[in-house]
């Protein structure tokens, strides 16, 4: 079998910063993590597991949506594979039943194929609160019927892993009980919801909540919300730590009340791996302007932002380097039971190397290193 040794300056294994350590990869996977060898000369920067990006709404072009198939998501893993992320969850924001389906059959026949980098789907919507619908169309947010969620079970079934966005509005306690009975990570967001009714949400079995501040009832000392549950509670969160959808006081303060729990992801559009300048969502066209995309309007509609860049805003927020690289690798692979986000013996030889300042700099696969996309 054919052993490969790689070392850098310093070693992040999903969990800490480790000097002096390399990484003995054998046809392709992680074999052992031991002492650098004397006499070897480490690369410049930070070993890392590849990124783990729980929202990702599209890339290379493309959008997950009605033309959605199974070769579809391989370009778009493949694509973010080219940013960074060992693995992805393809996100379906709101939309028609029938696109849902075509979409849940997508992912199957991804997962059966064995597409790199496909961890599963992230159902964002349509069971939202419209008071709340950021860039998702209204018409097409409704509450969640039992038909809805049997068919959210069966799904999960032949799925690796499952996400659910929903408002606590627009499904009951017991709906949110089965759907995490069945292995289902249910997430609260697009919702307007109060204290009480996110607190109820989550003793249902709620485990995380959807881009926190973003799109959901805010801190209120009288009232304090989804937000305020989740900074006051054990829920996880993704958040977008891009500078613009939280501010970097807001995301200061979330770092500070919840120093473990808090994820990051992209919540990318098709523009990702691009040089796109806009594209088409559901009809209406998104522009891509100064690092942010938004509807003519200037609401919000997803985000352009790399994974790299996420760690080094969650940083200069106060987060410590391995807290971030911890928040966009193993804390999120964890939420979803994947394998990814941590160098171990035993795990897919997905690393990445990151330079001094966390820029990405390497993509390394199993065979060999190749540059990041621009």
């Amino acid at each position: 079998m054919t052993a490969q040794t790689l070392a850098a300056t310093t070693l992040f294994d999903g969990e800490r910063l480790r000097d002096g350590m390399a990484v003995i990869l054998r046809d392709g996977a992680i074999d052992s993590v031991v002492p650098r060898p004397d006499g070897m000369a480490p690369m410049p920067g930070i070993l890392a597991p590849g990124f783990v990006d729980l929202q990702v709404n599209g890339g290379a072009g493309l959008m997950v949506g009605a033309e959605t198939d199974a070769a579809a998501l391989a370009r778009i893993c493949a694509v973010h594979r080219g940013l960074g992320c060992a693995g992805i969850l393809a996100t379906l924001i709101t939309d028609a039943p029938d696109v849902t389906a075509r979409v849940v059959a997508a992912g199957i026949a991804a997962a059966r194929a064995g597409t790199p980098g496909f961890l599963g789907l992230h159902l964002e919507g349509p069971h939202l609160d419209p008071r709340r619908a950021g860039a998702h169309d209204t018409a097409l947010i409704r509450p969640m019927t039992d038909a809805d969620m049997t068919r959210l079970i069966a799904a999960r079934a032949d799925l690796p892993a499952l996400m659910v966005t929903l408002a606590p509005e627009a499904a009951t306690p017991a709906q949110i009980t089965a759907l995490t009975a069945a292995g289902i990570v249910v997430s609260l967001g697009h919702s307007d919801c109060t204290l009480d009714q996110a607190q109820a949400a989550f003793a249902a079995g709620a485990r995380c909540a959807t881009h926190l501040f973003n799109a959901m009832s805010p801190l209120g000392h009288r009232q304090p919300g989804l937000t305020g549950a989740v900074l006051a509670g054990n829920a996880q969160a993704g958040i977008i730590a891009d500078g613009i959808h939280v501010d970097p006081a807001a995301l200061c303060i979330a770092l500070r009340a919840r120093r473990q729990g808090l994820f990051l992801v992209s919540d990318c559009m098709a523009v990702a791996g691009t040089t796109l300048t806009e594209f088409p969502l559901q009809g209406r066209r998104i522009l891509r302007r100064d690092g942010r995309l938004a509807l003519a309007d200037g609401t919000l509609a997803g985000a352009d932002l790399r994974l790299d860049r996420a760690v080094r805003v969650a940083v200069a927020a106060g987060a410590g380097p391995a807290q971030a690289l911890a928040m966009a690798t193993s804390v999120p692979a964890h939420l979803i039971g994947a394998r990814a986000g941590r160098i171990a013996p035993g795990r897919a030889a997905d690393l990445i190397l990151l330079d001094a300042d966390l820029n990405l700099t390497g993509i390394h696969d199993g065979a060999g290193w190749r540059p990041p996309h621009p």
